[in-house]
């Protein structure tokens, strides 16, 4: 790295720290507001129980918070790949999430969002070996949509 690069790598770090960023996991960052805060809604499937899983990962599991957060998902399975014989090789599956942030005691609408996302995986020969790839994939997509929701309520909810 030239030295230019460098001082103008260092002077972006001091105009950073001039116009009061303050980093989310950071001390007095909002994700420290948002720990314990938030009661997730209970799932209601597999793909529910994965991401409502994550989101307590992430924002604290919570009965008593002031906070609730619903999600309504909504997945689809695409065939993406084929075989010369036609078989199908490759799925995508998608994943959409509408969700809602409220006050627990008068239902105001702190914040809503929408987040989407998609995986895929591999069919193979067997039976068994496709329906585990397929659950894993479900898995995988609900982390990263939960992943994505817990970014949005960092930077928006105070």
């Amino acid at each position: 790295m030239s030295s230019s690069d460098r001082r103008t790598l260092l002077l972006s770090f001091l105009a950073l720290a001039g116009c009061g960023f303050t980093p989310v996991y950071g001390p007095g960052g909002s994700a420290e507001g948002l720990r314990g805060r938030i009661d997730v809604g209970p799932p209601v499937d597999e793909a529910g129980y994965v991401l409502v899983r994550r989101l307590e990962d992430r924002l604290g599991a919570s009965e008593e918070g002031d906070l609730a957060l619903t999600a309504d998902i909504r997945l689809s399975e695409d065939a993406v790949g084929f075989l010369p014989d036609g078989e199908i090789s490759r799925y995508n599956v998608s994943g959409r999430v509408e969700w809602r942030l409220t006050r627990k005691g008068n239902d105001t609408v702190v914040a809503t969002g929408s987040e989407q996302s998609f995986t895929s995986y591999s069919a193979t020969s067997t039976t068994v070996a496709t329906a585990f790839a397929a659950r894993d994939a479900r898995r995988r997509l609900m982390v990263i949509l939960a992943d994505r929701i817990v970014a949005d309520l960092m930077t928006r909810v105070p």
